[in-house]
């Protein structure tokens, strides 16, 4: 599934190139995850204003309006000019006067949804209860601690959440883990307010890598110009098992936990 990173590397590649565009015809494919909201012919004339992201959603701001883009388990975005006619999985074509944007998505558990702002219902449904934003500011390792005290849950699962802070996925949960020292199935209730601010700051270096190297490639994933990433091949713990630890030389250990597969050095991370 393509996390925080993969969606802002998405974003990047593609924002400043439609900016600015004026929408000509909008061609819907097979049913995706959530339906539009909107007939697809009251968005042409409008025009594109900027492209944000919140946790792993794409914002495109409309001049009336506003365009939310979930990528799903194995959705991407293509934007660009002379493509071909739409292929059986793509299913959401955006013509515009400075190219067509794309959602390619085999499985169909992406979605394209019209709101009329952020705080319309049916945007608030989507972000309403997403956890403050990693890569900002506002992201405050005192803040992230106090947030982690009720949560008597797995550290792990509690960051998969997105409620104590977005977007940090499966990939990058195990990572910054790792580099905090922090066993997965630790309580996030029993972190310590300092093991919380490297926990903290894991989180931030790990993602600004991950935007930095492209994101992660482990199946499909290309941003908006067909560019895969590498982040992958510079993975610490995750799809490691049985391989030893950069660190320490201990062998990577899997588990399982909410029905993901979760990877850690069981002597570089502790309880």
């Amino acid at each position: 599934m393509p996390e925080l990173p993969e969606v802002e590397v998405t974003r990047l590649s593609f924002a400043s190139r439609i900016a600015g565009a004026e929408i000509t015809s909008v061609t819907m494919g097979k049913t995706l995850r959530w339906p539009l909201g909107c007939e697809p012919v009251s968005l042409t004339s409008q025009r594109v204003l900027q492209v944000r992201r919140r946790g792993k959603y794409l914002l495109i701001d409309l001049s009336a309006g506003l365009l939310l883009v979930h990528l799903g388990m194995s959705g991407s975005i293509s934007f660009g000019t002379g493509f071909a006619a739409p292929g059986k999985h793509d299913h959401f074509d955006m013509l515009t006067t400075l190219g067509t944007l794309r959602l390619h998505d085999p499985r169909r558990f992406g979605a394209v949804v019209f709101a009329a702002d952020e705080g319309d219902p049916v945007a608030q449904k989507l972000l309403g209860r997403l956890g403050v934003e990693p890569l900002t500011e506002t992201f405050d390792a005192r803040q992230f601690h106090q947030a982690l005290k009720p949560r008597r849950t797995a550290i792990k699962q509690v960051l998969l959440g997105g409620e104590a802070v977005v977007g940090v996925g499966n990939i990058y949960a195990s990572e910054a883990l790792f580099l905090a020292g922090i066993r997965p199935t630790t309580k996030a209730s029993e972190i310590s307010k300092p093991r919380a601010a490297l926990l903290h700051r894991a989180i931030q270096e790990v993602l600004t890598q991950a935007v930095t190297k492209g994101g992660s490639t482990l199946r499909d994933f290309t941003n908006a110009q067909g560019e895969t990433g590498y982040f992958q091949l510079e993975a610490q713990v995750y799809g490691r098992a049985g391989l030893p630890c950069r660190v320490c030389g201990a062998p990577i250990k899997t588990i399982r936990q909410g029905q993901r597969s979760t990877f850690y050095c069981p002597r570089c991370q502790k309880p």
